[in-house]
């Protein structure tokens, strides 16, 4: 249960996100986002020391959700570490085009986190590395793959994604179109990790 300044936060960072998605990161003003919660611009900042503070806490809570949901691939059940490794491309690719094209402001946000606050970008794709490194593993126990060196490899396995992780992409191909090309990606890789 939370604490009542935790729920304030919480409350904030909805208002907040429903702005950026709807104004954009530069078009949104911290007395703005005040108005929507109904409280003084003074008051907003005893929860949040700027909009940076504000925006890398939405974009956290988004890269959670996202973790979430490939965490939820490794949990599938009846899958071979082959069929597990697409469903996490596809995964990933799907959501950030479902973000992309239902929220086309969001790339403002991409873009300040990506100049000002790298360091959520890096943490993220360390976890996503290890998310790869775990079906790698699964891969190796099972007998399907061979692959000498799990953690440079699943390094090596996020750089072949990375282009589905890119939102540009995501407005200049259809879902249909990036869909083929992850699943060709895949493919490919599975041909250097399958067990010779």
């Amino acid at each position: 249960m939370l604490n009542k300044t935790e729920e304030i936060r919480l409350n904030i960072l909805n208002c907040a996100e429903e702005r950026f998605r709807h104004y954009g990161y530069r078009k949104t003003a911290m007395s703005e986002i005040a108005q929507d919660m109904n409280m003084s611009t003074a008051n907003l900042y005893r929860y949040f020391d700027n909009k940076e503070d504000i925006a890398a806490a939405c974009t956290e809570r988004c890269m959670d959700k996202n973790l979430q949901c490939l965490r939820d691939v490794l949990k599938m059940p009846n899958i071979t570490a082959s069929e597990r490794l697409e469903h996490f491309f596809i995964e990933q690719l799907r959501q950030l085009h479902d973000e992309t094209h239902n929220h086309t402001k969001i790339t403002e946000i991409v873009e300040f986190i990506a100049t000002q606050r790298q360091e959520l970008i890096f943490q993220k794709i360390k976890i996503i590395q290890s998310l790869i490194a775990e079906i790698l593993s699964e891969g190796n126990r099972t007998g399907e793959f061979e692959v000498d060196d799990v953690l440079t490899t699943s390094e090596a396995v996020y750089a072949c994604m990375t282009v589905f992780n890119v939102p540009l992409f995501m407005t200049v191909y259809p879902l249909e179109t990036l869909e083929h090309m992850a699943r060709n990606v895949v493919k490919l890789l599975l041909t250097g990790l399958h067990k010779r």
